[in-house]
């Protein structure tokens, strides 16, 4: 981290932070509720099974990309249950190199039954039985504005401090420059959203800005402290998603 770039020293400062609360966590987790001493056992690395009945929905395929890793390769995959309106995570691993075996085509929908893990502020979950192939749909998650989506992530950190992002579905949004970067601004409103580093510097920021030409669309992607990351976006009007990751 100290060979990171400028402000460094303040990221080091926020990381140590984070672990020390995490020990702290550790070694005081028979005080804890129990969803967060769950969460606590998960941040440490003892990661437990599903718990509880699985939920079955028609689960529609809202992103899935990869984060490539010099040992492993993570593949994350976000679902939206169009009856229920949880959005949850799966997570699938592939050794260096290698593509990890679960692959889903996102903008589908598929039904099936997926499982929680314990911890609270957890969105991970496990797909299990599916029971039709995945089918086309025209149903889109529901958005919040731009301040909702940061009272959310706060409200968020309540349940587990260490968490980087949270799942967030933006309404009438329009991408706009903000000096060197960019922002997704409300269009009825003088609230914004800037985007991460990382999304400024992929080609999906430029398939954005021409599905939006300047209108509102809506988009989902990942809310946190270091800003918004658009995965996917539809136009306002009936129109098939654009996958920008």
């Amino acid at each position: 981290m100290p060979a990171s770039g400028p402000g460094w020293p303040v990221r080091l400062l926020e990381e140590c932070a984070l672990l020390h609360l995490l020990g702290q966590g550790w070694l005081h987790r028979d005080r804890l509720p129990e969803a967060l001493a769950a969460t606590v056992r998960t941040r440490v690395g003892l990661t437990r099974p599903p718990d509880g009945p699985p939920l079955r929905d028609d689960w529609l395929v809202l992103a899935q990309y990869d984060v490539p890793d010099p040992r492993l390769t993570t593949r994350r995959i976000w679902l939206y249950g169009t009856t229920s309106g949880r959005t949850t995570l799966l997570l699938s691993y592939g050794a260096a190199g290698r593509a990890p075996e679960l692959s889903l085509p996102a903008g589908l929908t598929l039904d099936a039954g997926v499982s929680a893990y314990p911890g609270t502020g957890q969105q991970r979950g496990a797909l299990g039985e599916q029971f039709s192939p995945p089918v086309p749909t025209a149903v889109r998650p529901d958005g919040v504005t731009t301040a909702e989506a940061a009272a959310r992530y706060g409200s968020a950190l309540r349940d587990d401090p260490w968490l980087d992002s949270v799942p967030v579905t933006l309404d009438d949004v329009v991408p706009t420059p903000d000096g060197a970067s960019w922002q997704l601004a409300d269009a009825d409103g003088d609230t914004a959203l800037p985007l991460t580093p990382a999304a400024t510097a992929r080609p999906g920021l430029w398939r954005l800005v021409a599905l939006s030409g300047g209108a509102p669309v809506k988009v989902f992607g990942e809310c946190g402290h270091r800003g918004f990351t658009p995965l996917t976006a539809w136009p306002t009007t009936p129109g098939r998603a654009v996958h920008l990751c």
